[in-house]
């Protein structure tokens, strides 16, 4: 994520604080992308337009591409894939991220 302003990652840290309760703020920001993928899964609406008018539909739309398996719920998936325009109906949507174990 490119170098973010003072008000930027001011709110990411609150955001984190709030969102990813299992670290301290200062640790949570050192993923974002983390933390946006919270704040959109169980995000009050508030937080999520926030995001998205501080961050901008792009990075949310790398947040989705990249996410990685737990970081989303089927039903914030899908309503973040039709906001951020991924999306026209079901079967546009990419199944959610899943963990893989691989016998070898």
């Amino acid at each position: 994520m490119d170098k973010m302003d003072d008000r930027t990652s001011s709110e990411l840290e609150r955001l984190a604080g709030k969102y990813i309760w299992w670290k301290a703020p200062a640790e949570a920001v050192k993923t974002p992308e983390r933390v946006l993928a919270q704040v959109m899964d169980i995000g009050v609406w508030q937080d999520m337009f926030l995001i998205r008018d501080l961050f901008g539909e792009e990075i949310l739309r790398a947040v989705l591409r990249n996410a990685e398996a737990g970081w989303f719920r089927g039903r914030s998936w899908h309503y973040w894939h039709y906001v951020l325009g991924l999306a026209k109906d079901s079967s546009d949507i990419p199944p959610l991220p899943t963990r893989r174990f691989d016998a070898r």
